[in-house]
């Protein structure tokens, strides 16, 4: 590696570690992405303050070549982008080589589901003998039933609800409307709970809102966020917990059990069907663990 090099290095680190104050860590993780672009470089007789776009690319390439990782991709390329930039500003280079260099895909993260057994400990957690326990159940049971996002469900009011005919009405992005169906078990938790437990937390309030906080008001979604995780841990969930947990849930068991896509994309609200293809993915393992456990030549 070039000493020359070194000390510019050196310099962008401690410009970072003045204007951002960037810990330690990641200041360690820019030098060594730095010092190995540097040796890459090296090897092909270019200096870390001549390379050009082109380079830049041919690197990336390499990288992706080499099966690195498009997240420690992406950090180095963010690192790069700092660093000519500060050349720049210092006046050592001329040009950005780092201008239209795209960074690379990252790609979406499978959502996380709960298994059926989780879900079922999850939902018994709450004790329904006090009013705060009786809101949870119904309100998870809600959610798992019809795959609401967290601010559709604390913000649900009466007129939205048609417990007669056992749907419904929501609006989502866009402010889109639809309607889904709330399923026999969520039906008869939400109807005790709307019998007395409700009122109870109003306290005398008037309200429209299906679920208030325990002080009758309209509950965050923080708060929402903390009780599924006060109920996973009474119900021994170890999986990691979130409000959109069970939404992920809802669909991924849905299309466990036959649902077909586009069913699936209606009930979640997607405009898109490619946003609801991404629950395939955890559907299509489960139906090959199925298959492998009950074919006889799995």
């Amino acid at each position: 590696m070039p000493a020359l090099d070194d000390p510019v290095i050196d310099r962008f680190l401690d410009a970072l570690w003045l204007e951002n104050g960037l810990s330690d860590n990641t200041r360690e993780a820019y030098r060594s992405d730095l010092a190995l672009f540097n040796s890459w470089l090296d090897e092909r007789d270019v200096r870390l303050i001549d390379a050009g776009r082109d380079v830049i690319l041919d690197h990336l390439a390499w990288r992706l070549a080499s099966d690195y990782k498009a997240r420690s991709t992406a950090r180095l390329l963010s690192g790069l982008r700092g660093f000519y930039r500060f050349l720049l500003r210092e006046g050592s280079i001329s040009v950005d080589p780092t201008l239209r260099v795209d960074l690379p895909q990252l790609g979406r993260p499978l959502p996380k589901a709960l298994s059926e057994t989780d879900v079922e400990a999850l939902l018994a957690a709450p004790d329904i003998g006090d009013p705060l326990g009786m809101r949870d159940r119904a309100m998870l049971e809600v959610l798992y039933a019809t795959g609401l996002r967290v601010t559709e469900l604390v913000s649900l009011s009466l007129e939205q609800l048609n417990l007669r005919q056992g749907v419904l009405r929501t609006f989502g992005k866009g402010n889109k409307e639809r309607l889904v169906p709330l399923g026999g078990e969520a039906l008869h938790w939400l109807t005790r709970y709307l019998r007395e437990p409700r009122e109870t937390l109003l306290n005398g309030k008037v309200s429209d809102v299906v679920f208030p906080s325990r002080r009758g008001d309209l509950m965050t979604r923080q708060t929402f966020w903390h009780r599924i995780k006060l109920h996973a841990r009474q119900a021994g969930v170890a999986a990691s917990i979130s409000p959109h947990t069970l939404r992920h849930a809802f669909a991924t068991h849905l299309l466990n059990h036959g649902a077909d896509l586009r069913t699936v994309q209606m009930l979640l609200g997607h405009s898109d069907l490619s946003t609801t293809q991404i629950y395939t993915h955890i559907a299509r393992a489960r139906l090959q663990e199925l298959h492998a456990q009950h074919h006889p030549r799995g």
